[in-house]
Parts: structure tokens; C-alpha cells; sequence
């Protein structure tokens, strides 16, 4: 099912990467503006926890459509992208007018990202470990 869809789900990915940016470079928040006709209001996913929920949700979900996307296909480049993406993207609220530089936003992203490398790691890990018992 998954061959079928790969090249709309590339698509799709690169759709959520536009979306990601337009929603971190708008100065307010453009979610709020939508649902609340205030940009100045933030909704919010759940409450936070020493990091930034909202964050982690978007930084997990695109790092996994990201990773379904490119399976097995250049992962590390991937995770390096999304890393670097989720630390530039928050500097640039240091510049953004009505928006501001929080760790706990930075720490959100990157544990959304790593949320998803380590479920990788852990998943090549066993899959490996499985095939290397069968071969004896």
C-alpha cells in the first residue's frame, strides 16, 4: 500500500514543511487567528510540561511523515534536516515581531524529532538482531 502512496506521501511531507514554516515565520499565531480571531492567542494541544507540548506534537508528527516517506532512503540526512530546522526555525523568533525565543519551545522540537530517530534506532536495532539469529 505503501509503494502506491510514496510519492504523494513525499508530496505530502513537503506540504508539511511549507505549512511548518508559514506557521513559525507569521508574526502571531496564525492557528489563533483562525480559531480564536486573535493572533495573539495561542491554542493550545495539552498543558506543558518543561517542554512545549505543541511542539513536540508538530515536530513528531512531520519527523514521522517524514520518516515513512523516505524509508530507508537517506534517514540520516532526514534527522539532520528536521534537527537543524527545529533550532533555526525557533532562532528566528528572536527577530520575529509578537514572537519569542523559548527554550522550552526548542527542547519541544528537538525531543519530537528525537522521539522519532530513536524509534528508529531501536527499530533497526531489533529488526537487525532478529535477522542475524536466523542466519544461524
Amino acid at each position: 500500500m505503501f509503494k502506491i502512496l510514496f510519492p504523494y506521501l513525499k508530496i505530502l511531507f513537503y506540504i508539511a514543511n511549507i505549512v511548518l514554516i508559514a506557521l513559525y515565520v507569521f508574526p502571531g499565531s496564525i492557528l489563533g487567528w483562525f480559531l480564536y480571531g486573535n493572533a495573539g492567542l495561542q491554542p493550545q494541544i495539552t498543558s506543558n510540561f518543561i517542554v512545549s507540548s505543541n511542539h513536540v506534537y508538530a515536530f513528531v508528527a512531520l519527523s514521522i511523515l517524514g520518516y515513512i516517506s523516505y524509508k530507508n532512503q537517506k534517514l540520516n540526512f532526514l534527522f539532520f534536516y528536521l534537527i537543524s530546522i527545529s533550532i533555526f526555525l525557533e532562532i528566528l523568533h528572536i527577530i520575529i515581531p509578537n514572537r519569542g525565543f523559548e527554550f522550552s519551545d526548542l527542547f519541544g522540537n528537538i525531543l519530537g524529532v528525537s522521539l522519532v530517530y530513536f524509534f528508529h534506532q531501536t527499530y533497526n536495532y531489533f529488526y537487525n538482531s532478529k535477522n542475524d539469529k536466523k542466519k544461524f
